[in-house]
């Protein structure tokens, strides 16, 4: 669907079913030069499954209008506008690598709006390489092109896709290639400004789940297991298997464990 928002077109998928605000609700938040198609699989999977699914394009995204945000912390507050201007409460939120920062921001700076918590192939802080921050402002296509082949795992990179006909490679470069020029430089700066990570997990309380990808070279699994460890109420599991885009690279694994901790 598509709403106005903070003056812009705003676009969320919603799982092909139609938007209710009464139902429960997963907030997904996708990360850096992503969008909605990062979680289209879980979030379809869910919202056939009884959850409102809401998966928004953040400004300057996929199909959303606007200037990107330029900071975690404008990330946080642009979500939960969002979930006032659609008249929700509270959600679940389920976020992916950049999304797990703002997650962790936004259930700091708003307990009252997140009942539960869901981080995928992330950390508490995501420092970016200089190499790869110039790039994404001098030369986008090899940016996006070091992002994927970088981001992603051994299987992926032997077209192994569970959509016949696609492969993660190219897919990751169309998503990429959507959005608006200054949307990767964008992300990943506020990703590398962002140090506010260990005072913000610190202060959650709600039940948290941390996905791990056992091959993740963006954001290691140490790191996964040292955000997981300063979680008050938290469950690790670990894909061993996947590079860091696995809500791609593994579905069934992430929305069977999805699944079973939101049951």
């Amino acid at each position: 669907m598509r709403i106005d928002y903070a003056n812009e077109s705003c676009f969320i998928s919603t799982g092909s079913k139609a938007f209710d605000p009464n139902a429960n609700t997963l907030l997904f938040l996708h990360g850096s030069g992503q969008s909605h198609l990062t979680f289209l699989q879980q979030s379809r999977f869910f919202a056939n499954r009884g959850w409102q699914s809401l998966n928004p394009d953040m400004p300057g995204h996929g199909h959303s209008t606007g200037a990107p945000l330029q900071s975690i912390e404008e990330m946080a507050d642009w979500y939960i506008g969002l979930l006032d201007t659609l008249g929700i409460d509270s959600v679940t939120i389920v976020g992916h690598s950049q999304g797990c920062l703002t997650g962790l921001e936004i259930a700091h700076r708003y307990p009252e709006r997140v009942s539960k918590l869901c981080l995928l192939a992330g950390a508490l802080a995501i420092p970016v390489n200089d190499a790869l921050l110039d790039l994404a402002t001098t030369n986008q296509s090899a940016a996006y092109q070091a992002m994927v082949n970088w981001g992603h795992g051994a299987a992926s990179h032997l077209y192994d896709h569970s959509w016949p006909g696609l492969t993660h490679i190219d897919l990751g470069n169309q998503i990429m290639t959507q959005n608006a020029d200054t949307a990767l430089s964008a992300d990943l700066t506020a990703c590398n400004n962002y140090k506010n990570g260990p005072d913000a997990a610190a202060s959650i309380t709600c039940a948290s789940l941390v996905m791990i990808a056992g091959k993740d070279k963006m954001t290691p699994a140490k790191a996964g297991r040292a955000l997981a460890a300063s979680l008050q109420n938290c469950e690790a599991h670990i894909l061993a298997d996947s590079g860091h885009f696995l809500p791609s690279e593994r579905p069934y694994e992430v929305n069977r464990a999805l699944r079973d901790f939101l049951a």
